[in-house]
């Protein structure tokens, strides 16, 4: 049985106000078209970003659909006749799943990858939304026969609310959400503060997973050169590990495994083969600040990469090899697609074989540590 541990689900363009709470309506996420005919996602008339249809292993195509925008040209395509069945609709990805060789598959947002940081300066819109995509998830789970497993979308910064949505995802079998790797209004993840919903994500039997997505960010801004209309910054980009490393280095050194030796993390689509050295480091890094402080940051049974090996697995794209990474961290990588995005693969068992690694005889990488995450 094979589990493709990143897949993405398109969103209608009106999943958000079919599924928002009536006293919010007005805050729902749309997708809207322009004058010119580019789509957009668009929030209380604002556009947030354009709503690409992406094509597998074809990113150049997304580059040239916003150069004739720039240039004021109309768009190439319609929309909604561009955008394939399998994209949205939950009876049509399982047949698509059947295609590709594929058992099971994790189903992350599309859309949602696109607009926390933004709805980050209202909270009661931040977790509207993030709730009509949430019982979305809980009818793809419910229409998926056990083969889709929609990814929940989550904020730490509303305690209870959170505790309501772990709850409900729970009673509809919902395994996985979605968090930022970020600070939650200042504090670390790790805070205090935060221990009675780590322990809600253990009781409620739902994993935490951190993926590439706009969300709060951990460098400054003025860090960030690119022009306003650009998809993604370039900085995010070579740094796609940073995020997870430094949240993942805060509930470990700190101590929050350790407090929740239950609790387990996804790290999907921030790349893996930072893994190795970063596990030398943490161990190293954190032993010499110990030695040279005279006491460590916080009294752990185990050494700081064997929490990361006991709680965390990493998706591990096939061009990353990992055969190799493994055999210098340990067993901790799951298979991916990224499918339909036009970074990702609609041939994603045909990569991992020609890079030596075959479902029949290789468990852990197509099985078992996805399903790891999903509790199983």
């Amino acid at each position: 049985m094979t589990i493709d541990c990143d897949q993405h689900l398109y969103e209608s363009r009106s999943l958000w106000r079919d599924h928002i709470d009536p006293e919010h309506r007005e805050d729902a996420l749309a997708i809207e078209d322009d004058d010119l005919g580019y789509t957009w996602v668009t929030w209380r008339g604002e556009q947030l970003e354009m709503a690409d249809v992406q094509l597998p292993k074809d990113t150049e195509a997304l580059g040239r659909h916003r150069n004739r925008r720039r240039a004021g040209e109309p768009s190439e395509y319609s929309y909604d006749e561009q955008l394939p069945a399998d994209y949205w609709d939950p009876a049509a990805r399982v047949a698509r799943l059947d295609e590709l060789g594929l058992e099971e598959s994790f189903l992350f947002p599309n859309f949602g990858l696109l607009w926390e940081r933004r709805l980050s300066r209202s909270l009661p819109a931040l977790t509207a939304n993030m709730t009509a995509w949430n019982r979305w998830c809980a009818v793809v789970r419910a229409e998926g026969g056990g083969r889709l497993d929609p990814v929940a979308h989550l904020t730490l910064r509303d305690p209870e609310w959170l505790q309501r949505q772990l709850a409900e995802l729970s009673a509809a079998d919902v395994r996985l959400a979605m968090i930022a790797p970020a600070l939650v209004d200042g504090r670390p993840l790790s805070h205090p503060s935060h221990d009675p919903m780590w322990a809600a994500f253990v009781d409620h039997g739902i994993t935490p997973v951190f993926h590439v997505a706009d969300q709060p960010r951990i460098f400054e801004d003025a860090w960030y050169t690119d022009d306003e209309d650009d998809f993604v910054p370039a900085l995010e980009s070579v740094f796609l590990w940073a995020p997870p490393a430094l949240a993942v280095t805060d509930l470990i050194v700190n101590g929050t495994f350790q407090r929740h030796p239950d609790l387990r993390l996804g790290i999907i689509e921030l790349s893996a083969v930072w893994v190795p050295m970063y596990l030398l480091m943490l161990d190293g890094g954190i032993e010499f600040v110990a030695r040279q402080n005279g006491r460590p940051i916080c009294d752990l049974e185990l050494k700081p990469s064997e929490y990361f090996k006991r709680q965390v697995r990493v998706a591990a794209f096939s061009y990353e090899d990992p055969n190799r990474i493994r055999g210098k961290s340990g067993d901790l990588y799951m298979s991916c697609s990224d499918y339909p995005h036009s970074e990702g693969t609609d041939t994603p068992l045909d990569d991992y074989r020609r890079m030596g690694m075959h479902p029949e005889d290789d468990a852990s990488l197509f099985h078992d540590n996805a399903a790891f995450l999903l509790g199983r």
